[in-house]
C-alpha cells in the first residue's frame, strides 16, 4: 500500500470516528431533551395551594355593601403559585380535574354566606347563622363546603362573600381556602 492509500484510509477512518462521536451525542442531547421536558409536564401537573383570610392576629370581614371576593392572605401552600393571594383568585394553569374547598367561621350576632365561584358562576355555598334571636347560646359558629370542577386552563376559582354578611378569622386561621389539581386532562 502506498502512502497516499493510507492517508486515505486513515482519514477516512478518522471521519466515521467523528461520526460515531457526532451520533453519540445527538443521542445523548435527544435523551436530555426528553428528560427536560418529562420534568416540565411533571412540575407544570403540581399544583395545590391553601390559605386562611388574615395575615396574622384576628379581625372579621364584612358586612359589605356588594359582594366581595376574599382575599385569602396568609398562604401557606402555593405550588405552582396559581393562588394570588393580593385578588383571592385561583388561576387553573392547565385543563384538569381540581378540588376546593373553604370554611369560614363567624362570631355571635353574625351571620355568613359565601359562595365558591367559578369564572362568574356561583357553585355551591357554605352558610350559617349567628342571629342571637335563632342561637341565643351560641358564640361561634362555622360553614364549608367543596367541589370538584373540570377546569380549562385560564378558568378562575374563588371565594364570594354575599352583600351584608361578614366572616371571622383568628391567629388560629379558622377560615381557609384551599384547592389542588387531582390530575390533568
Amino acid at each position: 500500500m502506498n502512502i497516499l492509500s493510507t492517508k486515505l484510509l486513515l482519514s477516512s477512518e478518522r471521519q466515521e470516528w467523528k461520526w460515531v462521536q457526532v451520533e453519540a451525542q445527538e443521542k445523548n442531547l435527544i435523551s436530555l431533551a426528553d428528560n427536560l421536558k418529562q420534568q416540565l409536564q411533571v412540575s407544570a401537573n403540581k399544583v395545590a395551594f391553601s390559605a386562611s383570610l388574615l395575615d396574622q392576629g384576628s379581625g372579621t370581614t364584612g358586612p359589605a355593601l356588594t359582594e366581595t371576593t376574599l382575599a385569602f392572605k396568609h398562604v401557606v401552600t402555593n405550588i405552582g403559585d396559581a393562588y394570588n393571594p393580593q385578588t383571592g383568585v385561583f388561576t387553573a394553569p392547565l385543563r384538569g380535574a381540581y378540588h376546593s374547598e373553604w370554611y369560614i367561621g363567624i362570631n355571635k350576632d353574625g351571620s355568613a354566606i359565601t359562595s365558591l365561584v367559578k369564572n362568574d358562576q356561583q357553585v355551591f355555598t357554605a352558610r350559617n347563622n349567628l342571629d342571637p334571636k335563632y342561637n341565643p347560646e351560641v358564640g361561634f359558629g362555622s360553614a364549608s363546603n367543596g367541589a370538584s370542577l373540570l377546569l380549562e386552563a385560564g378558568d378562575v376559582v374563588f371565594v364570594r362573600l354575599w352583600s351584608g354578611h361578614v366572616v371571622h378569622d383568628d391567629e388560629n386561621h379558622i377560615c381557609t381556602f384551599s384547592g389542588h389539581l387531582l390530575f390533568p386532562m
